[in-house]
């Protein structure tokens, strides 16, 4: 290795990839990939651009399937409906997401960052795709930003620019359908202003932003913004799976020219020229690495060239390169996959037991029983009712077990969808029924002649030593 790139190789984690030694910028021009698992990255691109375009256009009995209106906290997930009641699910979730998300990290690197997070898809699949195609691979984009302003750097610079504009109102314009819905979306762009003002600044303003995430701060968001990049550093142990340059096998690297013994990297630097964020792989795991894997098939276009086995960079672990074990799967990968496996059926399991109403029947607090009539005792209720349904609902409330009567103290309990009501009633039992001070009471919540659900709640009555 010459002087220049020990040199180099000594300070690289001094200081990220995309800023020089004067603290500015370092503009990326990757290479245009190519190569096996390039090809399979395009096709998860495909199917996610898919889902993503199509997903607010989707129905359900009326409603979207896909909703999350943060402003009407109103949510919609496959097609069900979450209401402000369901905060404690949401919770749960979250949490659950958090112990997966470090959990698969441990385990499988940062596969996500490479093969399914929007700012990769879209940097790598949608914005480099028009740039390659306007302005030509890598030395063609080098050498029209270094050159001076004249007809052709304008006219290439400006439409670009021009349709990286209008992809960026295509991806605001969706996500915007997720949170207010298709139909406003689409009601916005046929009146214009006149529909709704705000909701027309808002997708200016969001349009801009994705133009400049994508026209301007492009890796840095990975490098700079991202949380996720940040934690790998604490997440990923010598089994985790990454993207590995085996340096047992290429180490000392040099062209297969040269009298020396070397390994079986020819120093092409095709992996360095191909990655999105600047980085020399072969110096080992990086924060800037998001497992892209561009890296991969540079190398082993290279090594088929050169008649060398493939697999010199590969999904690996640093256990695995050091000890020359090409195993991704052990017992504790496997183990863990286990677990990840159950906390998706814990969380799927939060959202199947959800109920469609909520009812809790409770006693009227500082309450005792009072004597009604001659033969018979009453207790004072409360029962709050959540309508989760999209339809209004026509509560009927009866009395399953023991024998007696019913007799609401205030409306009839009427709930409208997603909303809920809070009332209070009287339960009347015959005093042959009410045999000790405390006795159950079982509830039948209909809709209509629909039972949803049964309560069982405490009938007060007098102690036995009481009674005469």
């Amino acid at each position: 290795m010459s002087e220049s790139k020990k040199s180099s190789s000594s300070y690289f984690r001094d200081k990220i990839s995309t800023v020089d030694e004067q603290g500015r910028r370092v503009w990326v021009f990757p290479r245009k990939p190519g190569g096996t698992l390039t090809n399979y990255r395009h096709l998860v691109a495909v199917v996610l651009y898919l889902f993503f375009i199509i997903g607010p256009f989707l129905r359900y009995q009326g409603d979207p399937v896909f909703l999350l209106n943060i402003l009407e906290r109103k949510f919609i997930l496959f097609g069900v409906v979450f209401w402000p009641q369901d905060f404690h699910l949401i919770v749960l979730s979250l949490i659950t997401l958090i112990v997966f998300v470090v959990l698969f990290t441990v385990i499988y690197g940062r596969i996500f960052c490479g093969w399914a997070c929007p700012q990769t898809v879209f940097m790598e699949f949608v914005f480099r795709k028009i740039e390659y195609l306007i302005e030509g691979d890598a030395p063609s984009q080098r050498k029209l930003a270094k050159q001076e302003w004249n007809v052709e750097k304008i006219w290439k610079k400006s439409l670009k620019s021009l349709i990286f504009i209008l992809i960026a109102l295509v991806i605001a314009t969706t996500l915007l359908a997720y949170v207010f819905g298709s139909d406003r979306m689409l009601g916005l762009y046929s009146h214009g202003i006149a529909f709704s003002s705000k909701l027309l600044i808002a997708s200016w303003i969001l349009t801009g932003i994705v133009y400049f995430i994508f026209g301007f701060f492009r890796e840095q968001v990975c490098l700079i913004a991202c949380p996720y990049g940040r934690l790998q550093g604490v997440l990923l142990d010598q089994q985790s799976i990454i993207v590995g340059y085996d340096y047992v096998r290429g180490e000392p690297r040099g062209a297969k020219k040269s009298v020396e013994k070397t390994g079986d990297c020819v120093d092409c630097n095709a992996c360095v020229q191909v990655c999105p964020t600047n980085i020399d792989i072969r110096n080992g795991t990086q924060l800037e690495c998001i497992n892209c894997t561009a890296c991969i098939d540079a190398c082993n276009a290279v090594m088929k060239k050169h008649a060398l086995p493939k697999g010199l960079i590969r999904f690996d672990s640093e256990k695995g390169i050091r000890e020359g074990q090409r195993k991704i799967f052990n017992t504790r990968t496997i183990a863990y996959s286990v677990v990840l496996l159950i906390l998706l059926t814990v969380l799927a399991s939060l959202f199947t037991m959800r109920t469609d109403v909520e009812t809790t029947i409770l006693r009227q607090r500082g309450t005792l029983y009072q004597t009604y009539g001659d033969n018979a005792y009453s207790n004072i209720y409360q029962i709050d009712v959540v309508n989760k349904f999209r339809k209004d609902l026509n509560i009927r409330l009866k009395l399953i077990e023991p024998n007696g009567e019913i007799k609401l103290m205030g409306k009839d309990l009427f709930v409208k969808g997603g909303e809920k009501i809070q009332e209070r009633f009287l339960v009347i039992l015959p005093k042959l029924e009410v045999l000790k001070s405390k006795n159950e009471v079982v509830f039948g919540i209909y809709d209509g002649d629909r039972l949803i659900e049964k309560y069982t709640a405490t009938f007060v009555g007098p102690n036995s030593l009481d009674v005469e």
